[in-house]
């Protein structure tokens, strides 16, 4: 009997883990095509934004953090992103990256919040 209800606790927590990386892998396809309207339907309806030299921005609505984003992938270059790392624990997760433009790389940290079983961008920070 314990090994039952291990077993289907073992099979619960690896379907949540499933879904979890399954949608920070369509937030890493958006990335990837350097298209901040297909990264913009991820994103919170406020997004707080922090774009390498400039001051951190709280609460950007998401249409703003939209335009922002476009202006500095126009701005860039930005081609790709490359993921390094996820993790997280409970309704937060984080995406570790690198965006690439050929020459340079910049790092970016997302952090991703569960918002009616959809993993929404709540912070974004390019260094």
């Amino acid at each position: 009997m314990r090994k039952i209800i291990f077993l289907l606790c073992l099979m619960i927590g690896a379907g949540v883990t499933v879904k979890a990386q399954s949608e920070t892998d369509r937030v890493v396809k958006a990335f990837k095509t350097g298209n901040a309207e297909l990264i913009a339907e991820h994103f919170d309806e406020f997004v707080d934004l922090k774009l390498l030299d400039k001051d951190e921005v709280k609460n950007m609505s998401k249409n703003q953090a939209e335009l922002a984003l476009k202006s500095f992938f126009t701005e860039k270059e930005i081609k790709g992103f490359d993921k390094v790392s996820e993790g997280g624990k409970g309704n937060l997760q984080y995406l570790l990256g690198k965006l690439t433009n050929g020459n340079k790389v910049f790092s970016i940290t997302i952090q991703l919040k569960q918002k009616a079983g959809i993993l929404h961008i709540i912070t974004m920070r390019i260094s």
